[in-house]
């Protein structure tokens, strides 16, 4: 797709009137959006394989969430925050019946603002203050989960909140030293922690599947031994599923595949299914400790009765439509074609990840090294009709995400993949 002059014209009103966040604009301006599908002014139509900002499990313009905010937005929208509604309830006890163990809810607008109060949460509870994380984390940006953001946005901003740590993620592809296993790996990295930290470990926070950072996915048995080391030392284990919540992975939760539960559980993107909505899940004892030491985290928009109600709905379309099953499902079709692509190309060193969040990263060519070639790749995919990948700040090492709506038609993961052959053979050849 060529930019004609009426996208050209908007692209320098965007840039003429609009602050740059950490990324390029898209040249595609979308005005519409329907199921897998968008489409601009001038007919073109883009098939979305991101769910929009990795949130949109149900596609674009969904029947039933457009009733659900046109009938929330004319009851209950915004309420006094110490006004509890009926949605906000039934949400939290929803949530609950996923995972019993996790008992109490708070609701909040985005996944970084979930990750602070999950923070502080865990500093209130045991009363210290140091926070491990991975490597190549993606938190958010707000002071403690910027703190524990370690991939990109730590330069040019001054001093980060301090005590905060990071350990290496482990890569069964990359694997950093060979013959050393990733239950090794992790016990020297908490031994270094521990000459490292002042002895005032409060949590460790990260991803089942470290999406941003390369869709790292963590293997079997790594969580258990990860809350073992977390008890060993008094800390709490908080899992931040916002990519991989609501049956992306093929499960309702990551973290169910390892039969671990987290102490504190935060949701967002996929929970509102677009909309600006974010939960922290926990259970009973913390949630009585936080009681006792009178935990603080009281916003505007804490447990808001319209994106609660959107929410109850998407978690209801989940499980009556059976989203987990067919993220499953569609992810083994997704996984197999993207195999196919690593036989066909040989510039794709992997495919991995789980359900439909899938990882393909590029080795190097040549001169190009692998994020050049990832970058250019994503470049062709929008050029052919395919959003792919779409944010790219900081570095992945060459890895494009991929994660369709849970919706998605077998024939739509076809042309996704039949396009993505076509941009990547227009990079590197066949």
């Amino acid at each position: 797709m060529g930019q004609s002059s009426l996208q050209s014209a908007f692209a320098a009103r965007a840039n003429n009137s609009l602050l740059h966040y950490g990324c390029d604009f898209a040249s595609f301006v979308p005005v519409r959006a329907a199921g897998c599908w968008l489409y601009d002014g001038e007919g073109n139509k883009m098939l979305d394989f991101t769910s929009g900002q990795m949130s949109s499990i149900l596609g674009h313009s969904h029947p039933e969430i457009h009733a659900t905010i046109k009938q929330a937005s004319g009851t209950l929208d915004h309420l006094f925050s110490a006004m509890i509604s009926e949605p906000v309830v039934a949400l939290a006890e929803r949530l609950s019946e996923q995972e019993p163990e996790l008992s109490k809810a708070m609701f909040l607008s985005t996944g970084g603002e979930a990750n602070e109060a999950a923070i502080k949460l865990a500093k209130t509870v045991t009363g210290k203050w140091e926070i491990v994380t991975f490597t190549k984390s993606y938190h958010g940006v707000t002071a403690g989960s910027a703190a524990a953001t370690f991939k990109v946005g730590r330069t040019g901003v001054g001093p980060m909140a301090p005590g905060y740590f990071a350990i290496p993620a482990p890569n069964a592809y990359k694997p950093r030293f060979a013959g050393v296993t990733w239950r090794q790996e992790l016990d020297d990295a908490f031994e270094q922690i521990d000459g490292q930290c002042t002895g005032n470990l409060a949590a460790f926070i990260g991803e089942p599947i470290l999406s941003s950072g390369g869709v790292i996915d963590l293997p079997e048995g790594y969580l258990a031994a990860l809350k073992e080391h977390c008890q060993r030392r008094g800390m709490l284990l908080i899992l931040d599923e916002a990519q991989t919540g609501l049956g992306r992975t093929g499960t309702m939760f990551a973290f169910q595949r390892d039969g671990v539960v987290p102490d504190i559980l935060t949701l967002s993107k996929t929970l509102g299914a677009g909309m600006a909505l974010s939960a922290v899940m926990t259970n009973d004892r913390v949630a009585k400790l936080a009681d006792e030491k009178k935990f603080f985290f009281y916003t505007t928009h804490v447990n808001d009765p319209l994106p609660a109600a959107v929410g109850l709905k998407v978690l209801e379309i989940v499980l009556r439509d059976n989203l987990i099953g067919r993220a499953k499902e569609a992810g083994e079709r997704l996984g197999a074609g993207l195999l196919r692509l690593k036989q066909r190309h040989t510039c794709i060193g992997d495919v991995r990840g789980r359900g439909l969040l899938r990882g393909l990263e590029f080795t190097s060519v040549g001169s190009r090294d692998a994020t050049s070639i990832s970058n250019a790749v994503t470049e062709a995919s929008l050029a052919v009709g395919l959003a792919a990948n779409i944010v790219r700040s900081g570095t992945a090492g060459g890895t494009m995400r991929i994660a369709p709506p849970l919706i998605v038609k077998d024939e739509e993961l076809d042309e996704g993949l039949a396009l993505l052959d076509t941009a990547i053979a227009k990079v590197v050849g066949t």
